[in-house]
């Protein structure tokens, strides 16, 4: 007992110090040269950590920095640095364009030290790590648990540039105090400064995960490289850390696009430091930015629109889809700012007719809350197409990079490549026709973004994979030929070619030579690509005839599918007769075969040909007719005919049927719809049956209604009210006003004894029911009869005092009172009594007075009174 506790306990505890690690939402690392003395630089560094607000945390303290020889991966040194401040930033005056605005505020913590470093060839990493990141960010892969976080700085070593050490690093200056709204536009800085003057170009790059795990203990980290967190691709990546909406400038750090949806995202952003030309060094920010469920009420455009393909159509829309915003004013201008074309529609569509640059200007809410304006540049000049192509895939060798774009209206004028190497951070170029040397092997996602003197500006992309040797793409590698056929060879690879052996063979130095072998032959292709080399082969078998051997003839029932199969080593094929064949060039065919058909297939390599015939006979289906649908009343059974040809038959469900395999059986059904099916059967050849459905509706069981017993006086007209059926008869029509609807009228004269009538109910599937009314006819004028005594012993029998109107359309008024003129019960309904009770209490025997107020069914008010015994 006392074991298991301590285990519980232990394990609770661990689960808390994990749960509160798991809480840093950001974090970038600097520094600052403070001086020079005996061959030591002497740097100020900074770690800055970011939290969500309230989170309920607290930050490492101390935490664990530790040093690196960027050169040789070896640890210099590990510092336990303590927490120095604690900083709170937040936005506190929401903008009221915002709908639905997120609270943004961050915890901020610094963590300072002063550390002194040699001059090193390849300079140092400063790194520091945190066990975990919040949980659930939308752009990591699902399911990949907890993701931890490593935040580095670069101090540069004398091999890029002999004063690099000599180093203010960047730090990232921008605010963090963004509201971000999903599926909205917006921008986001990630502006550096560098006191060193140093040149600084930005890119996204990806967020590095911690490398050693620990909870909510600070561990030091391993030695870099540092692996990437796991994305959720394709959608989200290293360079595309939001969705393919948002770039960052690479001159400014400014991030703009649209939104990704509601969630939690990392992003990381590099800004590479460049002095004299060379790159000394790199230094990140990794933030987790909150993109929240609000809209902005904003006149919101990219900058520019470019009809550079093919259109000269643009439809366009605000960005913001904010409920703030109430008008939408739309003005297009030509370059001499002439207006041609005005709507106020949410999405303006405008047809150019012709090419140049045009001004669009989008005025939302105007003169009202929230107003805002923006303009952009539309270029239109189609035809302009970016592309390139690419030579040599060999790893550790160069692959060159051929610029393909052409432009219609301009000349191409500036190139940005994207060779897509994820392990450097320098795999660019903005030559037009670049070359690069790939230092690992795999997929590679180059990207190429082109201008023109227009200003047109579009970006395409290309695959590509590098290995250790270059791909062969051989178009086959093993094929059949038939003797005497001539077979080109096909490499869709570029290079120096050499085939062997040269035994029937043309031009073996190219990419597609010709060979005709006359024997079964092996051809053997060499490539070599700038040094780089490969080897493959081709089987080249040869025939001096097609074998075919087709499936034996076959019946089937008329109309039926069937698959031909054939054994064949045929390279095409070709069977007829076309019409009744789905695919007649394939090697097994599916048919329709109406009627008796001899199907032929040639089977085809080369020059060698051969061909047979498969016999498919057809049979028709044995007749079988169920019937017509039907319908049946309830509780009633259903005969059922068949109609074949066939020597043999069955009905299904059989477990409502008197005998399933008789032709004409009986079913017995209780209610709802069913379906049998008459299955025939010959023995003529078609294997399977002749099959119809009959429709059995059993109609619902009649329940029909002639009303309640009544009575009259002579001359009281009296409605009667069948109810149930569609069509009704009464029984006997006397007195009637017609016996042959629902609600006949009835009136009796003085010599009308009481009558019994029946209704007769059919349905609109014949069914029958009936029902019975009788009607008692007082021989008087309209009255209100009442007893003169009662007895409310409970015995069942003149128990209530109750009022008998005849001939009355409606009692207003039946009261008792005692002898003292006290009314001890009212009513105005018809038959409704008093029980002898007052307030609940019986009441002893005495005499009462009643009265009545009635109007009898000519509308002549009606009253009488009298006295009534009560006897106990």
């Amino acid at each position: 007992m006392v074991k298991r506790g301590l285990a519980g306990l232990i394990f609770i505890f661990c689960f808390l110090l994990e749960a509160k690690s798991s809480h840093i939402t950001g974090g970038e690392m600097f520094y600052r040269l403070t001086g020079f003395n005996n061959g030591y630089y002497t740097y100020f560094v900074t770690l800055k950590l970011f939290q969500r607000c309230n989170s309920g945390r607290q930050f490492p303290n101390p935490a664990i920095i530790s040093i690196f020889d960027k050169g040789t991966g070896n640890r210099i040194t590990d510092l336990n640095v303590a927490l120095a401040s604690t900083d709170n930033i937040s936005i506190t005056n929401p903008d009221p364009c915002i709908s639905n605005p997120p609270s943004v505020c961050y915890d901020v913590a610094y963590y300072t030290f002063t550390v002194s470093l040699a001059a090193s060839p390849q300079g140092y990493i400063i790194a520091s790590q945190v066990n975990y990141r919040i949980n659930g960010i939308n752009n990591l892969a699902p399911g990949s648990g907890n993701v931890g976080a490593t935040y580095t700085a670069e101090i540069p070593g004398i091999a890029s540039l002999g004063t690099a050490p000599d180093n203010i690093s960047a730090y990232f200056a921008g605010s963090d105090l963004v509201v971000v709204c999903a599926n909205n536009p917006f921008t986001y800085s990630f502006r550096a400064v560098d006191d060193d003057g140093d040149e600084l170009k930005y890119f996204f790059c990806g967020a590095y995960n911690s490398t050693s795990e620990g909870g909510g203990n600070p561990q030091p980290p391993t030695a870099p490289p540092y692996p990437q967190v796991p994305y959720n691709n394709p959608q989200f990546d290293s360079n595309i850390p939001l969705g393919s909406q948002v770039q960052i400038n690479p001159n400014t750090g400014l991030i703009t696009g649209i939104a990704p949806d509601e969630g939690i995202y990392v992003v990381t952003v590099c800004v590479q430091e460049i002095r004299n030309g060379v790159v000394i060094a790199t230094q990140r920010k990794d933030i987790q930015i909150n993109v929240a469920d609000c809209d902005i009420a904003a006149a919101v455009l990219l900058p520019e629109y470019n009809l550079c393909r093919d259109s000269q159509t643009l439809t366009i829309a605000n960005q913001s889809t904010s409920p703030l915003i109430q008008t939408t004013d739309w003005e297009f201008k030509d370059d001499l700012g002439n207006v041609i074309y005005t709507s106020t529609s949410t999405v303006a569509t405008y047809t150019f007719p012709a090419i140049g640059y045009y001004h669009v200007k989008l005025v939302i809410n105007r003169n009202a809350l929230c107003s805002d304006s923006t303009e952009a540049l539309i270029r239109v000049f189609p035809g302009f197409n970016p592309n390139f192509s690419v030579a040599g895939m060999c790893l550790n060798k160069p692959t060159f990079f051929t610029d393909l774009t052409t432009s219609v209206y301009g000349v191409p004028d500036s190139w940005y490549w994207d060779f897509g190497e994820p392990s450097v951070l320098t795999d660019f170029s903005s030559d037009q026709n670049p070359q690069y040397t790939y230092p690992a092997v795999g997929i590679k996602n180059v990207r190429l973004i082109a201008t023109d003197t227009r200003g047109c500006r579009d970006t395409v992309y290309q695959t590509i994979a590098i290995d250790t040797n270059p791909p062969l793409l051989l178009a086959f590698k093993d094929t059949l030929i038939c003797r005497g056929d001539i077979l080109t060879l096909n490499s869709g690879a570029s290079g120096i070619f050499n085939w062997t052996p040269l035994i029937n063979i043309s031009n073996p130095n190219t990419s597609s030579p010709t060979v005709s072998p006359t024997t079964t032959t092996t051809y053997y292709v060499d490539l070599d690509d700038n040094g780089c080399t490969n080897r493959d082969s081709v089987k080249v078998n040869v025939v001096n005839f097609v074998t075919l051997n087709t499936m034996s003839d076959t019946t089937i029932c008329t109309g039926d599918t069937i698959q031909l199969k054939i054994i064949s080593d045929g390279l095409q094929y070709s069977w007829t007769p076309t019409g009744q064949i789905i695919d007649p060039s394939i090697q097994n065919p599916v048919v329709i075969t109406p009627s008796t058909t001899n199907y032929q297939v040639t089977a085809v390599i080369g020059g060698c040909a051969a061909t047979d015939n498969i016999l498919v006979t057809t049979v028709d289906y044995p007749i079988a007719n169920a019937g017509p649908d039907t319908a049946i009343c309830y509780n009633t059974p259903v005969l059922l005919h068949g109609i074949t040809n066939g020597s043999s038959w069955s009905w299904s469900p059989a477990q409502y049927l008197d005998n399933a395999s008789s032709l004409n059986p009986t079913g017995y059904l209780t209610g709802g719809t069913t379906n049998f099916i008459f299955s025939a059967y010959d023995t003529k050849g078609c294997p399977k049956p002749g099959i119809d459905t009959i429709k059995v509706i059993v109609a619902p069981k009649m329940n029909v209604g002639a009303g309640a017993d009544t009575s009259v006086v002579i001359n009281q007209p009296v409605q009667l009210q069948a109810t149930g059926a569609a069509y009704y008869t009464w029984y006997p029509p006397d007195y009637l006003s017609d016996a042959n609807i629902p609600d006949p009228i009835a009136i009796f004269d003085i010599g009308t004894e009481d009558i019994r009538y029946k209704v007769v109910g059919a349905s609109e599937e014949g069914c029958l029911d009936s029902a019975y009314i009788t009607i008692k006819v007082f021989k008087t004028g309209p009255y209100v009869f009442v007893p003169s005594a009662f007895t409310p012993n409970n015995d069942g029998l003149n128990d209530i005092l109750r009022p008998i109107a005849v001939g009355m359309k409606s009692i207003e008024r039946f009261a008792v009172f005692n002898r003292w003129g006290q009314q001890v019960f009212i009513t105005s309904i018809n038959g409704h009594g008093w029980d002898g009770r007052i307030n609940g209490q019986p009441q002893s025997t005495s005499t009462y007075v009643w009265m009545v107020q009635a109007t009898d069914f000519n509308g002549t008010p009606y009253f009488s009174k009298g006295t009534v015994t009560l006897i106990r």
